[in-house]
């Protein structure tokens, strides 16, 4: 295996675990957000220096150049593949925009020290591909929301309840999988467990009450930071889809299409925007599960981007939510709140961030939607249809939240309410990526490919070579059983002599 020139996933890494000491000993809450925004800054320069020594490697994966961490933990724990890649940066620049977005008003309640813990284990976890490690790191990953819960004096009983059966299923399912390596690999009660784990950190119909509390209760931004990185789904490329059978790709697919409609209906009757926002999200991460499962190159690339530009979407559509929240206080979808005239800015970045992720032409959403739809009509043609019927809820939702926010009356204010220079920045590189990669989307679309013919290629070898373990096994069963009828006929042969 290649290695990186620079040992740039640990150094990410190191930054923010460095940078929560840092902060430890602030005080003052602007100089906390200032010093939080320096250390974000280092660790998207790092992210974007792996991302970039990576690509001139051309590999499909690669291990920084430490080399004690591969003696440490093995060769597997932290690599960095065509999968991996972009993801990395992308997850550092959404904690960059929205610590920098965080306006002076909020500083002191949101949890700077404990949102770079949270990047640390992000950055470990998309950094992994050892299955073991990955289960730590999401594990720990629960801990932080639940610290901020309950310094906000919030009740904790829904998130804890999901969280622990989130670790526990994870844990009883791949302590089944990994000791065998065998034909029991694929037996159904470990990869039920893990198909139920990742369901449920992915917030899909039934056990996505979990992430709607979180977002009532939680900051904004933890809320986001938490769930826009969508580690449920790389839980699903990295622990289910290599060892999984046909039948638990099915069931993971139609619970996620089912949550993709019925999020996006409930999306359009929803008078809160915190909660509007939540089932939005829901409907468009479920597409990507939708994607992943149905196991054909169209289909993974075409989840994998969507994947990318939902992160990015509704990482902004939330941001611009979150500012205006941070003006007017909890905003309500049920009356016309006419905010237009005061902020335009943040008003057309909800309408174009809120139109990528539907797959808008001319965004980062649009070619993956059309590649999911594509791939998902080849294998089922009626898939097809009611992802095209949730993008399209979504997008009356979308626009009926704008109108309400944004149109329908005069709104007075004694105070500007307009966009200020750290939120102007934070949307100009999100505007960028969004325009960007929707004008020239053909290199991240040959990247997804890769790492999704890599994907396929992996389960089809694990499924041969659980095929020669279970022709082994039959071999053994039959010599065995040869065995027993040559003893048997030698004591026949014994008896008659006698």
């Amino acid at each position: 295996m290649p290695e990186l020139h620079l040992p740039w996933m640990e150094l990410s890494i190191l930054i923010s675990l460095l940078g929560v000491i840092w902060l430890a000993f602030v005080r003052d809450s602007d100089t906390e957000r200032s010093r939080c925004i320096i250390i974000c800054s280092l660790v998207l320069l790092c992210t974007t220096g792996e991302w970039l020594d990576f690509a001139t490697l051309h590999s499909f994966e690669a291990h920084d150049h430490w080399d004690f961490i591969v003696k440490l933990f093995g060769k597997d724990f932290f690599v960095i593949d065509e999968l991996s890649a972009p993801l990395l940066p992308l997850s550092a620049l959404l904690y960059l925009a929205i610590v920098l977005s965080t306006l002076r008003t909020k500083v002191s309640r949101f949890p700077f020290g404990w949102t770079l813990v949270s990047e640390a284990l992000l950055i470990s976890t998309l950094s992994c591909k050892s299955p073991w490690g990955i289960i730590i790191f999401l594990s720990l990953a629960t801990i932080p929301p639940w610290i901020e819960l309950k310094k906000r004096g919030k009740t904790t009983n829904v998130y804890v309840l999901h969280m622990s059966l989130f670790v526990v299923l994870m844990v009883a399912g791949w302590s089944m999988i990994e000791p065998e390596k065998g034909i029991d690999q694929a037996s159904f009660l470990p990869v039920a467990l893990l198909s139920i784990a990742v369901l449920l950190r992915s917030g899909i119909v039934p056990v996505h009450c979990w992430m709607t509390d979180l977002f009532e209760k939680a900051t904004f931004g933890t809320a986001l930071l938490y769930v826009t990185p969508m580690a449920g789904a790389y839980a699903a490329v990295r622990l289910i889809l290599p060892v999984s059978p046909g039948w638990a790709l099915t069931f993971i697919s139609y619970v996620s299409l089912f949550t993709a409609v019925y999020a996006a209906c409930m999306a359009l009757v929803q008078r809160e925007a915190r909660r509007f926002f939540c089932y939005l999200f829901l409907s468009n991460s479920s597409l990507v599960l939708v994607g992943l499962e149905i196991a054909t190159p169209i289909g993974l690339t075409g989840a994998l981007c969507v994947w990318l530009s939902v992160g990015i979407s509704l990482a902004g559509f939330g941001l611009t939510l979150r500012a205006i929240e941070a003006r007017t206080g909890r905003l309500t979808l049920a009356d016309f709140n006419g905010l237009y005239e005061h902020a335009p800015t943040l008003a057309i970045f909800f309408l174009l961030t809120g139109l990528a992720s539907i797959g808008f032409p001319g965004t980062i959403g649009f070619i993956g939607t059309e590649l999911l739809i594509e791939g998902a009509v080849g294998v089922y043609p009626f898939v097809g249809t009611i992802v095209v019927v949730a993008a399209a809820l979504n997008g009356i939702a979308i626009l009926h939240a704008y109108f309400r926010v944004f149109t329908g009356t005069t709104h007075n204010s004694s105070i500007s309410l307009r966009i200020r220079f750290p939120e102007r920045i934070a949307v100009l590189f999100l505007t960028v990526l969004i325009i960007g990669g929707g004008l020239y989307p053909q290199p991240g679309v040959t990247s997804r490919y890769h790492a999704a013919t890599a994907i396929l290629n992996r389960r089809m070898n694990h499924g041969s070579q659980m095929e020669d373990n279970l022709h082994m096994h039959n071999d053994n069963h039959s010599k065995s059983d040869k065995n027993k009828e040559k003893h048997l006929d030698q004591k026949s042969l014994e008896n008659q002599e006698q």
